[in-house]
């Protein structure tokens, strides 16, 4: 594969009566539309999917998708941050460099990626850490895109160990962290381009990758071909799509996106009372446990005695989940649900139940889980002016007749 344009044009582009389009990505793209907010759309490549704004593109996966464990690339969410995205990309031309505090500066190709290092696998969710803001309106709207459950996915990564690459320009003994740097631009001078930076010592001896895979295909463009940074059990903030510039940094990076956006609160809940502001603040990192249910849909319609279903994931920062438990009275009483297969503490962890109701009405169903390390998902999240890390407990109502 030479390019990005080949690829969306034997992959995602559609032929009509035969005849072989060329067009670009940006040609496909769907517009937003205020009378019918949020919509329902299609890009190329892509399900149908939810849609909060269309430049940059924003995009929700449904709620369905989230009763099994692994997330269709064709369903996977997409956040961007600065509205002039990829829209293609040469491989002939495109070039991941790792510069600054190394001994050499190198240049690669994806192809000499590919060859040069180890190539390593595993599932991982990602999720924006803004995920769920829109729940915090019944306390007070959040400002940011007011996302349900969808902004998150999970999938099976394959690419290369930071490490290997760091350690292959020659990381120096004084460096303090690492910065990356994507192909997304910011339209005007005055709108800061998106790096962001890690600690040294998380990208040397932690499990983070360079992926170029997702489910076994190329990453589609839309989330971030062809390198994206997996950082595993942290919020999608730090997963930098596009990666094109690796800068080791022997000071700490000092931007807007690493001093004042995606702050919370600085202790144990993050959280402040309703309307007011946090008096000390620090950088989102680590997801919390949290479970969401994927079907049956919210007023499902069931018979009396009828057997349905319940079904979703859980997961949490890379403890692992031990249970998932599911209230039918309210949060009275907690029955446990069975468990499917463990993909890796990184990974979504499926869940379900089988609920035979016995008398007629209303059924609000509630899940919550708790991971390895003992850690609880509470009954509903602390507020923050930012709105993020929601990890309420979800719920649905049955309708039995």
């Amino acid at each position: 594969m030479s390019s990005r344009r080949e690829f969306l044009k034997s992959s995602l582009l559609l032929a009509v009566a035969g005849l072989t389009m060329k067009k670009s990505f940006a040609e496909d793209v769907p517009s937003i539309d205020l009378q019918d907010y949020p919509k329902v759309v299609k890009y190329p490549g892509k399900a149908d999917l939810i849609m909060y704004s269309d430049r940059p593109p924003l995009l929700e996966t449904p709620r369905s998708y989230f009763s099994k464990a692994v997330t269709p690339n064709e369903a996977f969410f997409v956040r961007w941050h600065l509205s002039n995205i990829p829209t293609e990309v040469d491989l002939k031309e495109w070039r991941l460099t790792i510069t600054g505090n190394v001994n050499k500066t190198v240049s690669l190709t994806l192809d000499e990626i590919k060859s040069l290092f180890e190539p390593v696998s595993y599932y991982a969710v990602l999720q924006c850490s803004g995920n769920g803001r829109s729940f915090f309106e019944k306390k007070q709207t959040a400002l940011g895109i007011q996302w349900k459950h969808g902004a998150m996915g999970n999938a099976l990564w394959t690419g290369v160990r930071l490490a290997d690459v760091l350690n292959y320009a020659g990381v120096k003994w004084d460096s303090l962290e690492v910065a990356f740097k994507g192909l997304d631009k910011a339209p005007y001078p005055q709108t800061p381009d998106v790096e962001r930076s890690l600690p040294i010592d998380k990208c040397l001896y932690e499990d983070l990758i360079l992926a170029y895979e997702m489910n076994g295909e190329p990453l589609h463009i839309l989330n971030g071909f062809p390198l994206r940074l997996i950082v595993p059990g942290w919020y999608a903030t730090h997963w930098i799509k596009s990666v094109t510039t690796i800068t080791v940094l022997n000071q700490e990076l000092k931007n807007f996106w690493m001093e004042e956006a995606y702050h919370i609160p600085d202790n144990a809940c993050h959280c402040v009372p309703i309307g007011q502001k946090p008096s000390k603040t620090r950088i989102i990192t680590q997801m919390n446990v949290k479970s969401v249910i994927g079907t049956p849909e919210d007023n499902t319609v069931v018979k009396l005695g009828q057997t349905v279903k319940i079904a979703g994931v859980a997961f949490d920062q890379g403890y692992g989940i031990q249970d998932v438990l599911i209230s039918f009275d309210g949060g009275k009483s907690w029955k446990p649900t069975s468990l499917g297969p463990d993909l890796g503490r990184y990974s979504f962890r499926e869940w379900y139940y089988y609920f035979r109701p016995t008398t007629k009405g209303e059924v609000k169903v509630m899940v919550r889980a708790i991971n390895k390390n003992g850690e609880t998902q509470p009954i509903e999240a602390g507020w923050n002016p930012g709105g993020y890390m929601w990890n309420g407990i979800d719920t649905i109502k049955i309708n039995v007749v």
